[in-house]
């Protein structure tokens, strides 16, 4: 079936709001576009952090005069308040836009309805709600972020068909269990991250650079994270080695001669609360994060990790790529042994099937609802 106008034009919203992912961030990734009455596009707009200009304002901007008795497509709705920038609403309604085509209400509550509210009071039509579940997915970091101050926390893992992540045994020698096109979906998962965490183990058996290797441009380099409640890490370390002043490491004790020895190397150590069992308090660890204006975190830890993840309920959502090999015993668990967790009632879910791997998504929480707890089952 063909796209109605409105649908094609708003979809083309959508595509520039795409290239706002690690671009944007802290702020939400927008796209705008101006439509003329002879079905043209005569402005677009993608926003940038660092460009500071909201994707309207850019739109609004190249259509120039064109504005006048037209219609703005966008994906999230405009500004109603003084940030960095003027209220985009107000700029709306000064262009002489007379029609607003949204997908969805700004979860922020400095805006939430405000903004579509200023537009009907100046005799804007304002439609609201198409395309909104895609909207809502491009943005859902942010909106975790603006509502909590805390990042949204996807649990990622590469699991075989008996549920296993690694065949075990000496440090150093890493099971493989993703295929090319699990591993360059990752690398585009971490680059739309902020950040992304490990434990110590998975440092001590791997040695891996945790960098996004998408190829594609970011604002700021992903922010590598290190669980670490004794700070074991060793200077020798490709984290540490490669550090450019993005390697956060979290530690409840530290040796004070350590400590400044990784902190001179650009390594930024932040010591925080233990839990019950002496490990880093993961509450704290990102809350920690929140305060760095990291708006998501992508846990690509081992079994324990994962499992004490869990246990806190920390997690917002699952990314799980399964791949057809089974490793058998003696193999590492996706969960550790011993760990108790609570039963978890998961919505959502979606599998994409890419060759002979599939790759299933999932939420324990909704990251526009607010209840901020992860939901069990009764």
């Amino acid at each position: 079936m063909a796209l109605s106008a409105d649908e094609l034009f708003l979809r083309e919203a959508l595509d520039l709001a795409r290239q706002g992912v690690g671009l944007a961030s802290p702020n939400p990734c927008v796209g705008a576009v101006v439509v003329d009455e002879r079905g043209r596009i005569v402005g677009r707009g993608t926003h940038t952090y660092d460009g500071r200009k909201h994707a309207e304002i850019l739109a609004i901007e190249e259509a120039g005069e064109k504005t006048r008795g037209n219609t703005l497509y966008l994906n999230l709705e405009p500004c109603s308040h003084t940030g960095r920038t003027g209220p985009c609403a107000d700029a709306i309604i000064q262009a002489g836009i007379h029609r607003v085509v949204c997908s969805m209400q700004d979860p922020n509550p400095a805006v939430s309805g405000q903004g579509f509210e200023k537009l009907r009071v100046a005799g804007i039509e304002v439609e609201v709600g198409l395309f909104e579940g895609e909207a809502k997915t491009l943005n859902e970091a942010f909106a975790k972020f603006i509502r909590t101050r805390k990042p949204l926390v996807l649990l990622k893992g590469a699991v075989t068909l008996d549920g296993r992540i690694g065949a075990g045994g000496k440090k150093g020698s890493t099971t493989y269990i993703s295929g090319p096109e699990a591993l360059r979906r990752i690398h585009l998962l971490r680059r739309q991250c902020d950040a992304i965490m490990v434990g110590i183990g998975t440092i001590e058996a791997d040695n891996p650079q945790l960098t996004d290797r998408s190829g594609l441009p970011r604002r700021r380099p992903i922010m590598r994270c290190v669980l670490d409640s004794r700070l074991r890490i060793e200077p020798s370390a490709r984290l540490v080695q490669s550090c450019n002043n993005d390697v956060t490491i979290f530690c409840v004790d530290a040796d004070p001669k350590k400590h400044a020895a990784l902190e001179a190397r650009g390594v930024r150590i932040e010591q925080v609360a233990g839990d019950a069992d002496g490990r880093v308090d993961l509450t704290s660890a990102l809350n920690r994060l929140g305060e760095m204006e990291l708006t998501s975190v992508m846990v690509e830890g081992g079994s324990v990790v994962n499992a004490h993840f869990l246990r806190a309920g920390a997690v917002d959502k699952l990314l799980l790529f399964f791949t057809p090999m089974i490793l058998g015993n003696g193999s590492v668990p996706w969960l550790a042994d011993g760990v108790e967790l609570p039963r978890l009632a998961l919505t959502g879910l979606t599998v994409e099937q890419s060759g002979d791997e599939f790759f299933v998504q999932s939420y324990l929480r909704d990251p526009y609802s607010a209840d901020v707890e992860a939901r069990t089952e009764s």
